[in-house]
């Protein structure tokens, strides 16, 4: 819903609302077959130390400014259904300006500094992440529904590491192409999805700045508010202006950006569709560009793996972040012998999964980004009904409000099934057998994507060997879902091409002069 400029109106976040569901839930027996994974009583995160703005305009220059569109939309919770904060958005002449603003900065004062002072500003932003590490995670789960703890312990001390970890690289770039001479590209443009708003922001600034170009970077339409509260942090940090500028907007807004020709680097997290017209649009103009889209990871579980391990990391891959991520286990992959009973302890581990209020310390589901996207998952869900296997969901209450799927998976399946090739984005997984690791292998490849994928077994031999074989630009061995600033992301085929994180990330910012 666009708004005009002039019409205050203040969101007030509640809580109170869901808590009662909780409460409801918690005193709700027999929908499960383990009563106590319902019986915590709430237990909510406080949104005091979070203020959050009736109205939030562009950043651009280092202070904010108002659209020249005139236009705002509204941010809302996923949780409630009710509106945060409206938010503006950004036409083609704000663009224009972001665009040049951060080309002055680039010409007369980042390329400029030394290498040292500008890992020192990117090193005060990291230490103002930490500082302000709560209220992050708090807004974080308002606006996007991940549950409070997985915004506190992995998604906001990860966007701190990785600006720490760049900011060490900034003076030291002649050590990543030794006997070679780099340069910067200059301006980069930069869009980021929904699932992880303020990593994401990291994964693309952090080694951008640390390669001396600057940056406009635009949040997605769902999940802008952390992207707006981190221009907070980099005014703190006394970042140069128009070093770092954000735009917030639409598709339409994202497409004025790609389609600027003052800019020298394109950087783009989200669907394929998307990232396939970005590369047919840029492709003509030579325009650098990376890419990091959708995924259909699988999980390969041999029978001499450790189950109950194997267990919590396929629980961990796919439910514990909703499916959001787009590296999700979103396919289970078991040799024949221990399907049934694995399938039998899978069900039964997710009993205790408990699905409500993002900001309650014990929910390990929380909502779906949004309403459109709750619709295209149900919607997958009854194409998955519609074909050969078997459904299993958890049998839990949801709140009564808000976007809530309870987690579910497909059992038979093959992979003509659609739920085993088309990228849910939700807490759905596709399981299907294999009997030799050939064909595990055959399977796990069966898809237009690679991005990653995790293999189970004892033997060390034989996870190297599957591994070696496997269209997949991330493995995890007996994990999942572990990540760290120097370790290279990205995948194959249609997940897209170039890394982010590690030396590798640094690639995509840097032009090798001789």
């Amino acid at each position: 819903m666009l708004t005009k400029n002039g019409e205050e109106q203040r969101s007030v976040q509640t809580t109170e609302a869901l808590a009662s569901d909780q409460r409801k839930q918690s005193s709700n027996k027999g929908q499960c077959s383990l009563d106590f994974a319902q019986d915590y009583a709430p237990a909510l995160e406080s949104t005091q130390m979070v203020s959050i703005n009736s109205r939030y305009d562009l950043f651009i220059n280092g202070k904010q400014q108002a659209p020249h569109s005139k236009s705002y939309f509204q941010s809302i919770n996923p949780a409630t259904g009710e509106s945060l904060a409206e938010v503006a958005i950004a036409d083609e002449q704000d663009v224009q300006l972001a665009v040049q603003s951060a080309r002055n900065a680039y010409d007369k004062v980042w390329s400029k500094l030394s290498p040292a002072k500008r890992g020192r500003y990117i090193y005060r932003i990291a230490r103002i992440l930490q500082e302000r590490a709560k209220e992050f995670a708090v807004l974080e789960t308002l606006d996007g529904g991940k549950p409070i703890k997985e915004a506190r312990d992995v998604d906001i001390p990860l966007a701190a590491a990785h600006f720490f970890y760049y900011a060490g690289w900034a003076d030291k770039l002649e050590y990543a192409y030794p006997g070679k001479s780099v340069r910067s590209l200059g301006v980069c443009g930069q869009i980021i999805p929904w699932n992880f708003p303020l990593l994401m922001a990291a994964w693309k600034l952090a080694p951008a700045l640390a390669c001396g170009n600057t940056c406009v970077l635009k949040p997605a339409e769902t999940t802008p508010l952390t992207a707006l509260l981190l221009s907070e942090v980099l005014q703190e940090a006394e970042l140069p202006p128009g070093v770092v500028n954000i735009i917030t907007g639409t598709g339409e807004t994202g497409s004025h950006l790609v389609e600027h020709k003052g800019l020298d680097k394109i950087a783009f997290t989200g669907s394929t569709e998307v990232g396939k017209a970005i590369a047919r649009g840029l492709a003509p103009r030579g325009t650098k560009l990376s890419l990091e889209l959708g995924g259909k990871s699988a999980h390969i579980v041999f029978k001499d793996a450790a189950i109950d391990q194997a267990v919590e990391g396929v629980i961990n891959g796919i439910y514990f972040n909703q499916g959001h991520v787009c590296c999700a286990g979103s396919r289970l992959l078991l040799e024949e012998s221990i399907a049934e009973p694995f399938i039998e302890k899978l069900k039964a581990r997710m009993q205790n999964l408990r699905v409500g209020n993002p900001l309650d310390k014990n929910t390990d589901i929380g909502a779906i980004n949004s309403k459109a996207q709750w619709e295209r998952i149900q919607s997958l869900i009854k194409i998955g009904k519609q074909e050969p296997g078997n459904f299993f969901q958890l049998d839990t209450k949801l709140p009564e409000k808000g976007y809530f799927i309870a987690p579910c998976f497909f059992t038979d399946q093959s992979s003509s099934n659609s739920l085993s090739q088309v990228e849910v984005f939700g807490p759905v997984l596709s399981i299907m057998t294999f009997r030799t690791p050939a064909e595990a292998v055959v399977k796990a490849n069966n898809t237009q994507y690679g991005l990653a994928a995790g293999i189970w077994s004892e033997k060390g031999s034989k996870i190297k060997d599957v591994a070696s074989r496997l269209n997949a630009g991330v493995i995890w061995a007996n994990t999942y879902n572990k990540f760290d600033p120097g370790a290279p992301f990205g995948g194959f085929k249609e997940s897209g091409y170039g890394r982010e994180g590690g030396l590798q990330g640094l690639h995509p910012y840097l032009e090798v002069v001789h």
